[in-house]
Order: structure tokens, then C-alpha cells, then sequence
């Protein structure tokens, strides 16, 4: 694990943010307009219909409908031209599968963070954005900031970061995470807290007195209480299950905005709290925006 260089500010040039133009998409809109203003980016709004509506259709009536798909984008980019006025920004359309649309627009226009709404369901009630946007936070190379349904009625400006928390199992991950938890700290003169859950004392440890001691100092070789922010940071060592001490500590502190980072796709450690499936959960509970990032 490294520890935090402190003082770099993490760039955002270029923006997407992710729309079936449903109200959980909806949501996330004033979160990606907000940060492109602040950093100055250039924000894309992104619609892609599915091609599996293909498998539908009667082969003789593919003419009408590929005219229809036309007019469908003609509509979607007139609509963000719409919503995202006021900043730089570009209107994507595209047809296939979403994902790979998506993936392929990011590495197109050197995206540096996704913004996505999900609407938190699971199984067969899946819309489209909340199914896809649990797997953009999985496979994504860049950082994204999912906007799950539980944020939806916060009534706060989205702007404003006043509590950051950020979750942490001392991966390699970790320190990616850290840099943007403190550059956007910073940014935002907010307070920075550390958690690190734990479901059971270390092997080998004495007591799980001597394992929070030794999992604080490792949150403080993470970010020393010297890196450059306006406040010192706060360590916290729990244990119990990690998603749900997660999603109590946030709400139990007013926090905004928590930062994880996430273990490459199918490289997840046995004993990490943050797998996929917990940080799936928190996503889809938490009262704030969640912030993914990849080492």
C-alpha cells in the first residue's frame, strides 16, 4: 500500500454522463453539470438504444424500424442539447449493446469520470440504467460516480461536499481512492474520514483491541494528519458486516459523498469488504453519491 502524495489536485477534462432520461437518470444530471463546472470539463451526455430490440422485430420490418431508431437519436440528442446547456458539452447517441457503446465512447473521447443514476433494483426489475449502471461501476477504467435512488430526495445543492468518507480495505486500490477523497477534501474545504470494517480480528492478533490499533495506523499511513487539507482527517476502525457499517457511518455522519476503491474485475480478494457485491449494496442504499475508483 502506498502512501497518499499529498497536494496533487486529480484532473477532469472530459465528463460522461450516462442517460435513459428516466427520473434515476434524471437525478445524477445536476451532479455531472456541478462538477463540470467546477473543473472546467467538457461534459457528454450519452443515450444508446439497445440493439436487442432487434430480436423482436420481423425481418421485413426492419426498414420502419431502423427509421425509427433514427428518429428515437434525433430526439435523444435534441434533449440533451437540452439538459446540458450552459457547459461545454457534446450530445453521444448510439445503437447496440449498451455497455460496449459506452465503453467505446470512453476510450474515444479520453473520459476521466462517468456519472450514472440507478434506480438500486436487482433481478427481473432491472430498468435499463439500473442494470448497467452496476456493471459501468465494475468495468469501467475510470472513476464513476453512480447516483443511486436513495439520494434522489436530498434536498441540499448537489455542490456541496461538506462530509467525505472514504471506505477502504488497504488494497492497492486504496491509494488511487485516497488522492481522489483528498483532492476533492480540498476542493471543497470538506472533512475527510477514514473507515476501514472489519468482520473479525486479524489472524494472530491478541485482541481486536490491538487490531483496531494497527488498522488506525495503517488509515494514518494512507493520509497522514499532514497532508494538505483544511482540517486534519478522522480515522474510524469498526467491525462487523462492511456494507452495513458503511451505509450506517454515512448516514450516522451526514456524509455526501463516499470513495471506494475498487479490485480489477475478477481479481477480488477473499477477505476484501469491498468486493463487488458489497459496494452493488452500498451503491444502491446510500443517502449520498458513490464514487468508484480503480487503482
Amino acid at each position: 500500500m502506498k502512501t497518499l502524495a499529498a497536494g496533487k489536485r486529480i484532473a477532469i477534462s472530459n465528463i460522461l454522463f450516462a442517460t435513459d432520461f428516466s427520473p434515476h437518470s434524471n437525478a445524477a444530471l445536476p451532479y455531472a453539470l456541478a462538477i463540470a463546472h467546477q473543473y472546467g470539463a467538457r461534459l457528454y451526455g450519452a443515450h444508446v438504444l439497445s440493439s436487442d430490440d432487434y430480436l423482436f422485430v420481423a425481418p421485413e420490418v426492419w426498414p420502419a424500424h431502423m427509421q425509427q431508431e433514427e428518429e428515437l437519436q434525433e430526439e435523444a440528442v435534441a434533449r440533451l442539447e437540452e439538459q446540458l446547456r450552459g457547459v461545454p458539452h457534446q450530445a453521444l447517441s448510439g445503437i447496440g449493446d449498451v455497455w460496449d457503446v459506452l465503453r467505446r465512447m470512453v476510450a474515444e473521447h479520453d473520459i476521466d469520470l462517468i456519472v450514472v443514476g440507478s434506480h438500486g433494483r436487482t433481478g427481473t426489475r432491472k430498468l435499463l440504467m439500473g442494470s448497467i449502471a452496476e456493471k459501468i461501476f465494475r468495468q469501467a477504467s475510470c472513476p464513476v460516480l453512480t447516483v443511486g435512488p436513495n439520494v434522489v430526495n436530498q434536498k441540499k445543492s448537489v455542490s456541496e461536499f461538506n462530509q467525505i468518507l472514504l471506505a477502504t480495505d488497504f488494497g492497492e486500490e486504496s491509494s488511487a481512492a485516497a488522492s481522489y477523497a483528498v483532492s476533492i477534501a480540498h476542493e471543497h474545504q470538506a472533512r475527510l474520514s477514514l473507515l476501514h470494517v472489519l468482520q473479525r480480528p486479524l489472524p494472530g492478533a491478541a485482541s481486536s483491541e490491538s487490531t483496531s490499533d494497527l488498522l488506525f495506523r495503517q488509515l494514518q499511513e494512507l493520509v497522514p494528519r499532514d497532508t494538505d487539507l483544511w482540517c486534519h482527517p478522522d480515522y474510524f476502525v469498526q467491525f462487523g458486516l462492511p456494507a452495513e457499517r458503511i451505509l450506517q457511518f454515512s448516514s450516522a455522519n451526514g456524509v455526501d459523498l463516499i470513495v471506494m476503491g475498487l479490485h480489477p474485475h475478477g481479481a477480488v480478494s477473499a477477505v476484501t469488504h469491498l468486493a463487488h457485491t458489497t459496494a452493488q449494496h452500498i451503491v444502491a442504499h446510500a443517502i449520498c453519491p458513490v464514487l468508484t475508483v480503480r487503482g
